[in-house]
């Protein structure tokens, strides 16, 4: 049954400091029954920030302001429902009444206050927070409890995510787009009243994340429930909200139309690439390379079937296609973590060829040293500063000055502005935003002065702007430090303004290599083949 749309939230100036710095400056907003609020901006705008404070966790407490949810409290059991007239309690059949409540007004031990936020679902960036040794199915089992139509309803919500032919697969041996959509069942799986999601489709390619986003939109609308998502890409924003909200250092810029918002956000956003031309001999090789590996479920799986190419000395190659293709199978092979099944990989040190698969210092480890890996679960040592995290705590052996200088200089290459660079040095993980953590760890990669550079999914949490800087960042470090990179993405605009050819993958195997104006269209190809599957 329809209802009437109502107001649900209120945020009513808050105002939220870190150390003294203004993070969220005098925000407000209204969002109603069966509506989604997008934000936008670039890394650090506060997006992350007003999410969490939603959400009632509580170092985000504000300094100033309200949060307030409408809902309907019953007089019997205490259950909190939609705040819609006349609708009986969801849990006992008993009387409800309509209330506003001030979450952060309520102590800690307030009933009220837990089941609230019981019924408020998140979910963060890049936290691929799943039972590893668990199928995918056990996943969802977990979050949905003991309710007698937990096997009719995991199938219903990993239908709902796309994710029904993964449904018997080990957590840990999923991509990363594939993980991001099971954590997006189980948090569903909580049946929430309002479902936050800080950039829920950033690791998912084109056309999964068009499907989620359509799915989404649905999910809230036949609910009736709310739904605030940040979001980097203005398309995502102009596909789920019925209203945006543009922040930028913690200030509304700008707030309505999605289209208008997102439009005016994008002026800012442009790719300038330069032609490079100093392309050398082959430097990695890939002979009929496969990764096979057995699984007590589903016997043989093939997450690499036999892929053969080569990367050129200061090529930027990407390995593109949907989530699940083998793309970052394939790339942990080229860096010697993953060992090939049969086939081989083979990289050129001076000049002798080295075989992967061969370990110990004569094998792959003398390679390995020469290799930086920036992976889609990357992690920062939360305990560390910035200065440290790009120093010490990676092994780095040079004297204090000279390890400022080259975090400095890689900090400024990763997009930090210089005016900012000093802060951000002395800061901690913790008190700075995902994207900023993100090119952190891009700058840990390129301290080390890698001859060969991996980056799984680098631009899947960083805004338009931020993401123009890291693409300028990867050419000025194959021209300068005569670098070679190996990229694996779905961001095909990153993809064809940064890379010189792409790797076009589907199931496992290769499909076509060229550059990326020539992938594009094959890709799109497979886009329309797997949405007419779904349709059919």
């Amino acid at each position: 049954m329809a209802h009437e749309s109502v107001d649900f939230l209120k945020i009513e100036n808050v105002t939220k400091k870190f150390e003294g710095k203004t993070v969220l400056d005098n925000i407000s907003a209204t969002l109603s029954t069966g509506k989604i609020l997008g934000l936008i901006g670039k890394s650090a705008a506060g997006k992350s920030v007003l999410i969490h404070m939603i959400r009632g966790t509580d170092e985000y407490r504000p300094d100033e302001g309200r949060i307030l949810y409408h809902v309907n409290r019953c007089t019997k059991c205490g259950n909190l429902d939609l705040p819609f007239d006349g609708v009986p309690c969801t849990a006992c059949g008993g009387k409800s009444e309509s209330t506003w409540i001030d979450y952060w007004a309520l102590s800690e031990r307030d009933p009220t206050r837990h089941a609230l936020k019981s019924r408020i679902s998140i979910m963060l960036q890049r936290t691929f927070a799943l039972f590893g040794d668990h199928t995918v199915v056990e996943n969802v089992f977990e979050a949905l409890g003991d309710r007698p139509d937990k096997v009719q309803k995991a199938i219903e919500l990993l239908d709902f995510v796309n994710m029904t032919h993964r449904t018997t697969h080990i957590a840990r041996d999923l991509s990363g787009g594939e993980k991001q959509r099971v954590v997006m069942a189980r948090q569903l799986a909580r049946d929430p009243l309002f479902f936050l999601a800080d950039e829920p489709t950033g690791t998912l390619d084109p056309y999964t994340a068009e499907i989620v986003h359509q799915r989404l939109v649905k999910y809230v609308r036949d609910k009736g429930i709310c739904m605030i998502m940040a979001s980097h890409w203005p398309e995502a924003v102009e596909q789920m909200a019925d209203e945006a909200i543009w922040l930028d250092g913690g200030k509304v810029v700008m707030k309505g139309d999605p289209t208008d918002v997102t439009s005016k956000f994008m002026e800012e956003y442009h790719f300038e690439k330069h032609e490079f031309i100093g392309v050398g001999e082959p430097m990695i090789k890939l002979d009929n390379a496969k990764k096979h590996f057995f699984s007590v479920v589903r016997g043989v799986v093939k997450a690499v079937d036999g892929v053969t190419f080569d990367i050129k000395r200061n090529e930027i190659v990407a390995l593109v296609g949907l989530s699940g293709a083998g793309k970052t199978t394939t790339s942990r092979m080229i860096a010697g973590m993953t060992p090939v099944t049969s086939g081989s990989v083979k990289i050129k040190l001076g000049d002798d060829w080295i075989d992967m698969s061969e370990s110990g210092f004569t094998g792959k480890g003398r390679v390995t040293p020469y290799i930086g890996f920036l992976h889609q679960e990357y992690t920062l040592y939360p305990f560390d500063n910035v200065l440290q995290n790009l120093s010490t705590c990676i092994g780095m052996k040079m004297p204090a000055e000279l390890a400022k200088m080259k975090a400095i200089q890689v900090l400024q290459s990763v997009g930090f502005p210089e005016d900012r660079i000093e802060d951000v040095l002395y800061s901690y993980p913790d008190t700075l935003s995902v994207g900023e953590n993100q090119r952190i760890a891009f700058a840990q990669v390129l301290i080390k002065e890698p001859s060969i550079v991996v980056l799984d999914e680098p631009t899947g949490t960083m805004d338009p702007i931020t993401k123009v800087t890291v693409a300028n960042s990867v050419l000025r470090a194959r021209k300068d430090l005569e670098e070679t990179f190996i990229v694996v993405s779905h961001d095909m605009d990153f993809v064809m303004n940064c890379c010189d050819r792409a790797v076009l993958m589907k199931d496992g195997r290769v499909l076509k290599i060229g550059t990326p104006d020539e992938i594009i269209d094959e890709f799109r190809e497979i886009e329309e083949e797997q949405a007419g599957g779904e349709k059919s």
